[in-house]
């Protein structure tokens, strides 16, 4: 009998600490959620005063062509930075094809750090092939644009408006809202 209480008991207390733990998680997932988009200022009269302008880079489209940002100039931007080996880049890449697909007056830079060794051109354009995706990869072969946007981990998100200016930045895996919300910024 004793034995019974005691595994109620314990049994108990594990049912408590769950319960504890999925309640502070789901706290702590809403405060984080607010900030899946970082807007540079909070109005847009100081955003236009402290517009940070969106650092340049060259990248290679698929025939090898060489592209860059600056090409895009006149046109809101999403850049985001990705590679096949990155669990969370691929578990975002839906919400990035059907934006895409949604946003034919925005530009969707998908660039890919392609290293030549950990990540090539070929993986990159069987993974795209292989999950039917629309969008247009680009090759960041030299890491040029890794480098000029101090990219640490990836995915990595940025939202540039028509006049080259990054409105909102996300480091990190970005969910289906926070992308449409980052879009709108940059299309108002």
């Amino acid at each position: 009998m004793k034995k019974s209480v005691k595994w109620i008991i314990i049994a108990l207390l594990l049912v408590g600490i769950i319960a504890g733990a999925s309640a502070i998680y789901s706290k702590l997932t809403a405060n984080y959620k607010d900030d899946m988009i970082a807007p540079n200022t909070t109005n847009q009269s100081e955003q236009k005063d402290n517009a940070i302008t969106a650092p340049d880079f060259t990248v290679l489209d698929k025939n090898g062509n060489e592209v860059t940002l600056s090409d895009y100039r006149g046109k809101p931007v999403v850049l985001n930075f990705w590679a096949t080996w990155c669990y969370y880049c691929k578990e975002e890449m839906p919400d990035f094809n059907e934006a895409y697909n949604n946003h034919p007056d925005v530009q969707f830079l998908m660039i890919n750090a392609t290293d030549g060794i950990q990540e090539t051109q070929e993986k990159a354009n069987a993974y795209i092939k292989e999950q039917g995706f629309d969008f247009e990869i680009f090759f960041d072969t030299e890491q040029e644009a890794v480098n000029n946007y101090h990219i640490t981990g990836f995915p990595t998100t940025y939202f540039i408006d028509k006049n080259g200016n990054i409105t909102a930045q996300r480091s990190g895996m970005i969910d289906k809202d926070s992308l449409e919300k980052g879009i709108n910024m940059i299309t108002e």
